[in-house]
């Protein structure tokens, strides 16, 4: 698994796991988007620490040069 985030992707995946993850994360009425926001919450958390997206991988992004 090559790497394919630079660091201020990082740090964005980061900001938002912490964001939609922490108290203040958005809420809404149906109980199917509060565990769709969790979810892309813990997602950009991995993806952070291991500096891969599954989807850059898919289209040939590579943004770690």
């Amino acid at each position: 698994m090559n790497q394919n985030l630079n660091n201020l992707d990082r740090t964005l995946r980061f900001a938002l796991a912490v964001w939609w993850l922490g108290p203040l994360a958005p809420t809404f009425d149906v109980e199917w988007g509060n565990w769709l926001i969790a979810a892309i919450g813990w997602i950009a958390l991995v993806e952070s620490f291991f500096s891969w997206c599954g989807l850059h991988s898919l289209f040939g992004i590579n943004n770690k040069n």
